[in-house]
């Protein structure tokens, strides 16, 4: 028996294409507002640490630290990727 396979009625446009229909767009954003969310992040990560710290929450406080670093290498790779002016 043969089944002929149906393509959907409705199909993603745009830079999502795994979304299911109807689901909202993904906003495009920047490289320099996406450069600048990933230093709000590091900063927010380190934050968290020295929160976990002051909280007697070593392990806790080890993983977030640790985890800052990852988000300045993330800007830094889409700083030089982009072609960024160099920071002092």
């Amino acid at each position: 028996m043969f089944i002929a396979i149906a393509r959907p009625a409705v199909e993603p446009q745009g830079p999502d294409a795994v979304a299911v229909p109807g689901s909202p767009a993904v906003p495009f954003v920047s490289p320099r507002a996406l450069h600048a969310r990933l230093l709000e992040n590091a900063a927010l990560r380190r934050m968290r640490g020295l929160e976990r710290r002051r909280s007697n929450r070593p392990d806790d406080a080890d993983y977030w630290l640790h985890a800052a670093p990852v988000a300045v290498r993330k800007a830094c790779a889409l700083r030089d990727d982009i072609g960024f002016a160099a920071l002092p």
